[in-house]
């Protein structure tokens, strides 16, 4: 009897140390995000969202050639902001003419004007990698007060990519669907995400390939909003320089013709005209100045 006892007593001995060796290797839960601490965010799965105090980014003011859009998209954000009705917003089209900037710029604008017994609107951006934790992401934000723009950018999906049924359930689809405090706005160079070559190939092996084209094309459908960039003409492209000229006094530092001709070489030498190479050349002007310029 006195052995079965300090047998019993050994396996018990083994089955805590093993107990609490377990318990060590057993990385933390996550602690719950502050979602006060800022109000942009970066999501890191599988819990964290970690707070951006400075976001990176554009004043309204200084998008131009992109009226149209961005008042419309500042609109269907004030609504959502509001508590109203909103559309998810994807906006596609040509590189470096202020698709991401808007979206940050909109968000920042929609807080500027906010009354001050209303909570502020949060940004939280996803990676593009990340998408499949989509629904953990969806589960913390939807017990929160607080309304939220879950941002992507540069969303487009690989032919052997298959993530993207799982932004189709989040974004409308599977039993509880978005939460209502939640919007989820992208931006892609591709108007429908995936590349034509897929597409295609989805055409020409399948069975009934109109139903396998629509199942690949009907990704874009679950964005109520989309936004179209184009690429811009001189002009336009001339009034960006003229206003960043401006708004950081460098035109007070080059004559008119001077700054329209380097501008124009700038673009030139790059093969583009955008907002992007806009903002490039009056980097490298303001450098040549000495003067500090800070978004």
């Amino acid at each position: 009897m006195t052995g079965q006892r300090s047998d019993t007593a050994a396996i018990l001995e083994q089955l805590q140390r093993l107990t609490n060796a377990i318990e060590r290797l057993t990385p933390p839960l996550p602690k719950a995000p502050d979602i006060k601490a800022a109000d942009a965010f970066v999501w890191q799965p599988p819990g964290t969202l970690h707070p951006v105090p400075h976001v990176n980014r554009v004043e309204m003011g200084l998008l131009r050639g992109i009226d149209r859009l961005r008042d419309t998209l500042a609109d269907n954000t004030q609504r959502f902001a509001n508590g109203l009705p909103a559309n998810n917003a994807l906006l596609w089209g040509a590189r470096g003419m202020g698709k991401s900037s808007l979206v940050k710029a909109v968000h920042a604008e929609i807080n500027g004007r906010r009354q001050s017994d209303s909570l502020p609107l949060k940004l939280v951006e996803i990676h593009r990698e990340d998408i499949e934790t989509l629904p953990a992401l969806m589960g913390i934000l939807r017990a929160d007060a607080h309304r939220f723009i879950v941002f992507c950018d540069d969303l487009s999906f690989d032919s052997d990519d298959t993530s993207y049924k799982s932004l189709k359930a989040v974004l409308e689809g599977g039993i509880e669907g978005r939460p209502v405090n939640v919007i989820f706005y992208a931006t892609s160079n591709r108007r429908h995400l995936l590349p034509r070559d897929m597409m295609e190939n989805e055409r020409s092996t399948a069975i009934n390939p109109g139903e396998a084209a629509e199942e690949k094309i009907s990704l874009s459908d679950r964005f109520g909003l989309w936004l179209g960039f184009h690429k811009c003409s001189q002009d336009e492209y001339l009034e960006m320089i003229n206003t960043y000229a401006d708004e950081f006094k460098l035109s007070d530092k080059i004559d008119a013709e001077q700054l329209r001709a380097e501008a124009l070489e700038w673009s030139t030498t790059r093969g583009a005209r955008s907002g992007r190479t806009a903002w490039q050349y009056i980097s490298d002007l303001a450098g040549r100045m000495g003067v500090r310029i800070e978004m």
